[in-house]
Protein backbone atom coordinates (compact mmCIF):
# COMPACT_ATOMS: atom_id res chain seq x y z
CA UNK A 1 0.00 0.00 0.00
CA UNK A 2 3.10 2.11 1.06
CA UNK A 3 3.88 2.00 -2.29
CA UNK A 4 1.17 3.41 -4.32
CA UNK A 5 1.60 6.95 -4.26
CA UNK A 6 -1.71 7.83 -5.29
CA UNK A 7 -3.53 5.97 -3.02
CA UNK A 8 -1.08 7.93 -0.09
CA UNK A 9 -2.52 11.17 -1.18
CA UNK A 10 -5.95 10.22 -1.20
CA UNK A 11 -5.74 8.55 2.26
CA UNK A 12 -3.87 11.61 3.54
CA UNK A 13 -5.84 13.80 2.52
CA UNK A 14 -9.38 11.94 2.97
CA UNK A 15 -8.21 9.89 6.20
CA UNK A 16 -5.27 11.90 8.07
CA UNK A 17 -5.82 9.87 11.16
CA UNK A 18 -5.74 6.51 9.26
CA UNK A 19 -3.23 3.29 9.99
CA UNK A 20 -1.83 1.03 7.32
CA UNK A 21 -1.06 -2.85 8.22
CA UNK A 22 0.37 -5.65 7.10
CA UNK A 23 -0.25 -9.28 7.25
CA UNK A 24 2.27 -9.76 10.72
CA UNK A 25 0.06 -6.95 12.19
CA UNK A 26 2.76 -4.04 12.25
CA UNK A 27 1.88 -0.51 11.39
CA UNK A 28 3.56 -0.13 7.77
CA UNK A 29 1.70 3.59 7.42
CA UNK A 30 -0.15 6.57 8.89
CA UNK A 31 -1.77 9.69 8.45
CA UNK A 32 -0.02 12.85 9.69
CA UNK A 33 -2.51 14.03 12.54
CA UNK A 34 -2.49 10.41 13.69
CA UNK A 35 1.80 10.18 13.60
CA UNK A 36 1.23 14.00 15.66
CA UNK A 37 -0.42 12.39 18.59
CA UNK A 38 2.30 10.71 19.00
CA UNK A 39 5.39 13.05 18.84
CA UNK A 40 8.75 11.85 18.85
CA UNK A 41 7.59 8.38 17.76
CA UNK A 42 7.73 6.71 14.61
CA UNK A 43 4.73 4.27 14.68
CA UNK A 44 5.95 2.28 11.20
CA UNK A 45 7.46 -0.74 12.01
CA UNK A 46 5.70 -1.53 15.78
CA UNK A 47 2.84 -3.84 16.30
CA UNK A 48 -0.88 -2.05 15.79
CA UNK A 49 -1.97 -4.10 18.76
CA UNK A 50 1.10 -2.64 20.82
CA UNK A 51 0.02 0.66 19.97
CA UNK A 52 -3.98 0.52 20.48
CA UNK A 53 -5.50 -1.54 23.45
CA UNK A 54 -9.09 -2.47 21.97
CA UNK A 55 -11.64 -2.13 24.41
CA UNK A 56 -15.00 -3.15 22.49
CA UNK A 57 -14.85 -5.96 21.39
CA UNK A 58 -12.22 -7.09 23.79
CA UNK A 59 -11.48 -10.91 22.23
CA UNK A 60 -9.54 -8.61 18.89
CA UNK A 61 -5.82 -9.85 20.19
CA UNK A 62 -5.18 -10.70 16.53
CA UNK A 63 -4.40 -9.89 13.14
CA UNK A 64 -7.19 -12.80 12.24
CA UNK A 65 -9.73 -10.78 15.32
CA UNK A 66 -8.87 -7.52 13.88
CA UNK A 67 -9.75 -9.11 10.52
CA UNK A 68 -12.94 -11.16 11.43
CA UNK A 69 -14.44 -7.73 12.37
CA UNK A 70 -13.97 -6.05 9.33
CA UNK A 71 -16.60 -3.00 8.86
CA UNK A 72 -17.70 -3.09 12.41
CA UNK A 73 -16.70 -0.26 14.91
CA UNK A 74 -13.93 -0.49 16.94
CA UNK A 75 -13.33 0.93 20.12
CA UNK A 76 -9.98 1.22 21.48
CA UNK A 77 -7.17 3.93 23.02
CA UNK A 78 -3.45 4.71 23.18
CA UNK A 79 -1.69 2.14 25.65
CA UNK A 80 1.10 5.13 26.42
CA UNK A 81 -0.22 8.48 27.96
CA UNK A 82 -2.00 10.49 27.10
CA UNK A 83 -4.64 7.30 26.62
CA UNK A 84 -6.75 8.94 24.41
CA UNK A 85 -10.01 6.89 23.04
CA UNK A 86 -10.75 6.62 19.45
CA UNK A 87 -12.97 4.57 17.70
CA UNK A 88 -12.37 3.27 14.02
CA UNK A 89 -13.30 0.58 11.14
CA UNK A 90 -11.28 -1.61 9.42
CA UNK A 91 -11.13 -2.89 5.99
CA UNK A 92 -9.17 -5.44 4.47
CA UNK A 93 -6.71 -5.00 1.78
CA UNK A 94 -5.13 -7.67 -0.69
CA UNK A 95 -1.78 -8.43 0.32
CA UNK A 96 -3.45 -9.86 3.81
CA UNK A 97 -3.53 -6.69 5.61
CA UNK A 98 -5.90 -4.13 6.76
CA UNK A 99 -6.44 -0.44 6.24
CA UNK A 100 -8.17 1.04 9.74
CA UNK A 101 -9.95 4.39 9.63
CA UNK A 102 -9.46 6.04 13.17
CA UNK A 103 -10.61 9.14 14.55
CA UNK A 104 -11.14 10.89 18.46
CA UNK A 105 -15.06 10.99 18.37
CA UNK A 106 -16.37 12.27 21.52
CA UNK A 107 -12.76 12.81 22.61
CA UNK A 108 -12.13 15.11 20.34
CA UNK A 109 -11.83 17.70 22.79
CA UNK A 110 -9.19 16.22 24.87
CA UNK A 111 -7.38 15.32 21.47
CA UNK A 112 -7.16 18.78 20.39
CA UNK A 113 -6.10 19.69 24.28
CA UNK A 114 -3.49 16.89 24.08
CA UNK A 115 -2.06 17.42 20.80
CA UNK A 116 -2.11 20.53 19.90
CA UNK A 117 -4.38 20.06 16.94
CA UNK A 118 -6.42 22.06 14.60
CA UNK A 119 -8.61 22.31 11.76
CA UNK A 120 -6.07 21.69 9.79
CA UNK A 121 -5.51 18.05 11.02
CA UNK A 122 -8.85 16.66 9.90
CA UNK A 123 -10.33 15.70 6.58
CA UNK A 124 -12.27 18.79 5.03
CA UNK A 125 -15.41 16.71 5.02
CA UNK A 126 -14.57 15.06 8.61
CA UNK A 127 -17.54 16.62 10.86
CA UNK A 128 -15.07 16.48 13.45
CA UNK A 129 -13.81 19.98 11.94
CA UNK A 130 -17.69 21.31 12.65
CA UNK A 131 -17.43 20.08 16.04
CA UNK A 132 -14.09 22.24 16.46
CA UNK A 133 -15.80 24.91 15.48
CA UNK A 134 -18.44 24.79 17.51
CA UNK A 135 -15.98 24.42 20.36
CA UNK A 136 -14.65 26.96 19.50
CA UNK A 137 -17.50 29.63 19.36
CA UNK A 138 -18.47 28.21 22.62
CA UNK A 139 -14.91 29.10 24.07
CA UNK A 140 -15.45 32.61 22.78
CA UNK A 141 -18.68 32.55 24.36
CA UNK A 142 -18.00 31.51 26.91
CA UNK A 143 -14.81 33.31 27.90
CA UNK A 144 -16.16 36.73 26.19
CA UNK A 145 -19.04 35.91 29.02
CA UNK A 146 -16.88 34.99 31.96
CA UNK A 147 -15.18 38.74 30.99
CA UNK A 148 -18.76 40.38 30.56
CA UNK A 149 -20.17 38.91 33.76
CA UNK A 150 -16.59 39.85 35.79
CA UNK A 151 -16.95 43.49 34.41
CA UNK A 152 -20.40 43.87 35.43
CA UNK A 153 -19.65 42.07 39.16
CA UNK A 154 -17.04 44.52 39.47
CA UNK A 155 -19.41 47.54 38.26
CA UNK A 156 -21.55 46.57 40.88
CA UNK A 157 -19.57 46.32 43.18
CA UNK A 158 -17.99 49.63 42.44
CA UNK A 159 -21.98 50.93 42.67
CA UNK A 160 -22.10 49.86 45.72
CA UNK A 161 -18.89 50.60 47.15
CA UNK A 162 -20.35 54.16 46.25
CA UNK A 163 -23.42 54.47 46.99
CA UNK A 164 -22.64 53.26 50.65
CA UNK A 165 -19.09 55.91 50.64
CA UNK A 166 -18.76 59.45 51.46
CA UNK A 167 -16.88 60.64 48.49
CA UNK A 168 -15.30 63.58 50.51
CA UNK A 169 -13.59 61.72 53.15
CA UNK A 170 -13.51 57.86 52.60
CA UNK A 171 -15.83 57.00 55.26
CA UNK A 172 -18.92 55.21 55.44
CA UNK A 173 -22.02 57.27 54.50
CA UNK A 174 -25.56 57.48 56.48
CA UNK A 175 -26.81 54.82 54.22
CA UNK A 176 -24.25 52.60 54.79
CA UNK A 177 -24.92 53.62 58.44
CA UNK A 178 -28.39 52.03 58.19
CA UNK A 179 -27.45 49.17 57.29
CA UNK A 180 -25.07 48.56 60.04
CA UNK A 181 -27.62 49.38 62.62
CA UNK A 182 -30.12 47.25 60.81
CA UNK A 183 -27.87 44.56 61.07
CA UNK A 184 -27.07 45.44 64.75
CA UNK A 185 -30.34 45.31 65.95
CA UNK A 186 -30.95 41.51 65.30
CA UNK A 187 -27.38 40.91 67.04
CA UNK A 188 -26.77 39.91 70.75
CA UNK A 189 -23.16 41.86 70.80
CA UNK A 190 -23.00 44.72 72.84
CA UNK A 191 -21.65 48.07 70.98
CA UNK A 192 -21.80 51.52 71.57
CA UNK A 193 -22.04 54.09 69.24
CA UNK A 194 -20.55 57.82 69.76
CA UNK A 195 -22.23 60.87 67.82
CA UNK A 196 -18.88 63.11 66.91
CA UNK A 197 -19.11 67.10 66.21
CA UNK A 198 -16.43 69.03 65.14
CA UNK A 199 -15.72 72.44 67.31
CA UNK A 200 -14.74 75.23 65.52
CA UNK A 201 -14.69 73.95 62.30
CA UNK A 202 -17.02 77.01 60.64
CA UNK A 203 -14.33 79.20 61.74
CA UNK A 204 -12.29 77.04 59.44
CA UNK A 205 -14.17 77.69 56.56
CA UNK A 206 -15.11 81.57 57.43
CA UNK A 207 -11.16 82.40 57.43
CA UNK A 208 -9.59 79.63 54.76
CA UNK A 209 -12.20 78.86 52.72
CA UNK A 210 -14.26 75.70 51.88
CA UNK A 211 -10.70 74.25 50.13
CA UNK A 212 -9.06 74.03 53.95
CA UNK A 213 -12.49 72.80 55.20
CA UNK A 214 -12.94 69.90 52.92
CA UNK A 215 -8.69 69.05 53.65
CA UNK A 216 -9.75 69.61 57.33
CA UNK A 217 -13.03 66.85 57.05
CA UNK A 218 -10.26 64.41 55.36
CA UNK A 219 -7.44 64.59 57.52
CA UNK A 220 -10.67 64.24 60.56
CA UNK A 221 -11.54 61.00 58.86
CA UNK A 222 -8.23 59.54 58.78
CA UNK A 223 -7.61 60.37 62.60
CA UNK A 224 -10.17 58.51 63.57
CA UNK A 225 -9.80 55.25 61.33
CA UNK A 226 -6.39 55.46 62.80
CA UNK A 227 -8.15 55.38 66.35
CA UNK A 228 -10.87 53.05 65.59
CA UNK A 229 -9.86 49.19 64.91
CA UNK A 230 -10.84 47.31 61.62
CA UNK A 231 -14.26 45.95 62.91
CA UNK A 232 -15.57 49.40 63.82
CA UNK A 233 -17.95 51.73 61.85
CA UNK A 234 -16.80 55.44 60.86
CA UNK A 235 -19.09 57.41 58.84
CA UNK A 236 -19.77 60.50 58.27
CA UNK A 237 -23.55 61.29 57.90
CA UNK A 238 -23.78 65.34 57.82
CA UNK A 239 -21.22 68.34 56.89
CA UNK A 240 -18.82 67.98 59.82
CA UNK A 241 -21.33 65.22 61.64
CA UNK A 242 -19.63 61.52 62.41
CA UNK A 243 -21.02 58.51 64.01
CA UNK A 244 -18.41 55.67 65.07
CA UNK A 245 -19.73 52.41 66.04
CA UNK A 246 -17.30 50.51 68.85
CA UNK A 247 -18.06 46.64 68.84
CA UNK A 248 -17.86 44.86 71.26
CA UNK A 249 -17.28 47.46 73.97
CA UNK A 250 -20.11 48.13 76.77
CA UNK A 251 -17.24 49.72 79.24
CA UNK A 252 -17.91 52.91 79.65
CA UNK A 253 -13.55 53.70 81.13
CA UNK A 254 -12.50 52.71 78.29
CA UNK A 255 -15.47 54.42 75.97
CA UNK A 256 -14.35 57.41 77.50
CA UNK A 257 -10.28 56.86 77.57
CA UNK A 258 -11.74 56.63 73.49
CA UNK A 259 -13.12 59.43 73.33
CA UNK A 260 -10.85 61.72 74.95
CA UNK A 261 -7.97 60.18 72.73
CA UNK A 262 -9.97 61.19 69.67
CA UNK A 263 -10.66 64.54 71.52
CA UNK A 264 -6.63 65.01 71.47
CA UNK A 265 -5.98 63.60 67.92
CA UNK A 266 -8.80 65.72 66.52
CA UNK A 267 -7.08 68.92 68.35
CA UNK A 268 -3.52 68.82 66.80
CA UNK A 269 -3.45 71.62 64.14
CA UNK A 270 -4.14 70.54 60.27
CA UNK A 271 -1.88 72.21 58.09
CA UNK A 272 -2.91 73.86 55.20
CA UNK A 273 -1.63 76.24 52.65
CA UNK A 274 1.05 77.31 55.32
CA UNK A 275 -1.55 77.72 58.03
CA UNK A 276 -2.62 75.62 60.66
CA UNK A 277 -6.55 74.81 60.83
CA UNK A 278 -7.14 74.23 64.67
CA UNK A 279 -10.59 72.16 65.41
CA UNK A 280 -11.44 70.31 68.23
CA UNK A 281 -14.50 67.29 68.98
CA UNK A 282 -17.35 67.16 70.85
CA UNK A 283 -18.80 63.58 71.53
CA UNK A 284 -22.36 62.16 72.77
CA UNK A 285 -22.23 58.38 73.17
CA UNK A 286 -24.58 55.85 73.94
CA UNK A 287 -24.93 52.24 74.71
CA UNK A 288 -26.50 49.28 73.23
CA UNK A 289 -27.26 47.85 76.81
CA UNK A 290 -29.24 50.92 77.06
CA UNK A 291 -31.51 49.82 74.61
CA UNK A 292 -33.26 46.61 76.79
CA UNK A 293 -36.14 46.78 74.40
CA UNK A 294 -34.68 46.15 71.23
CA UNK A 295 -35.27 49.67 70.09
CA UNK A 296 -31.61 49.84 68.50
CA UNK A 297 -32.29 52.79 66.12
CA UNK A 298 -32.72 54.94 68.83
CA UNK A 299 -29.94 55.12 69.91
CA UNK A 300 -29.05 58.02 67.44
CA UNK A 301 -31.23 60.09 69.46
CA UNK A 302 -29.44 59.03 73.13
CA UNK A 303 -26.13 60.03 71.33
CA UNK A 304 -28.02 63.05 69.90
CA UNK A 305 -28.86 64.41 73.39
CA UNK A 306 -25.79 63.20 74.82
CA UNK A 307 -23.63 65.15 72.23
CA UNK A 308 -26.13 68.65 73.05
CA UNK A 309 -24.79 67.84 76.96
CA UNK A 310 -21.24 67.79 75.86
CA UNK A 311 -21.42 70.99 74.01
CA UNK A 312 -23.40 72.97 76.46
CA UNK A 313 -20.97 72.41 78.58
CA UNK A 314 -18.46 73.99 76.56
CA UNK A 315 -17.44 71.91 73.79
CA UNK A 316 -14.00 69.75 73.15
CA UNK A 317 -16.06 67.08 75.10
CA UNK A 318 -17.64 64.05 75.86
CA UNK A 319 -20.80 62.78 77.43
CA UNK A 320 -22.32 59.59 78.34
CA UNK A 321 -26.66 59.53 77.19
CA UNK A 322 -28.27 59.33 80.97
CA UNK A 323 -31.45 57.83 80.65
CA UNK A 324 -32.57 57.60 84.38
CA UNK A 325 -35.23 55.03 85.34
CA UNK A 326 -33.89 52.55 82.55
CA UNK A 327 -32.83 49.43 83.95
CA UNK A 328 -29.41 49.93 82.36
CA UNK A 329 -28.67 53.86 84.13
CA UNK A 330 -25.98 53.51 87.26
CA UNK A 331 -25.78 56.12 89.95
CA UNK A 332 -21.92 55.93 88.27
CA UNK A 333 -22.73 58.02 85.16
CA UNK A 334 -22.70 61.09 86.37
CA UNK A 335 -18.97 60.26 87.80
CA UNK A 336 -17.85 58.88 84.30
CA UNK A 337 -18.88 61.88 82.89
CA UNK A 338 -17.50 64.27 85.76
CA UNK A 339 -14.10 62.58 85.25
CA UNK A 340 -13.09 64.03 82.01
CA UNK A 341 -10.72 66.41 81.35
CA UNK A 342 -11.62 70.14 80.89
CA UNK A 343 -11.82 71.29 78.09
CA UNK A 344 -9.32 73.75 78.43
CA UNK A 345 -7.97 73.51 75.26
CA UNK A 346 -11.06 73.53 73.01
CA UNK A 347 -11.56 76.79 75.12
CA UNK A 348 -8.49 78.15 73.58
CA UNK A 349 -10.16 77.91 70.12
CA UNK A 350 -11.29 80.07 68.03
CA UNK A 351 -15.82 80.00 68.91
CA UNK A 352 -17.21 78.43 66.03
Amino acid sequence: MTGDPTLNAVLHAFCPMHVQIDGTGHITGCGDTLQKCRPGQDLRGQRFLEVFELSRPRKVMSMAALLDRAGSRLHMQFRAPPCTSMIGVAVPMPDGGALVNLSPGISVIDAVRDYALTGTDFAVTDLTVEMLFLVEANAAAMEASRHLNLRLQGAKIAAEEQAFTDTLTGLKNRRALDHVMARLSSAETAFALMHLDLDFFKAVNDTLGHAAGDHVLQQVARRMVQETRDRDTVARVGGDEFVLILNDIDDRRRLAAVARRLIDRLEEPIPFAGEACRVSASIGIALSSQRPDGQIEKLMDDADAALYAAKSAGRADFRFCERRGDPSFHDDLSAANDRREPASRGSQLRPR
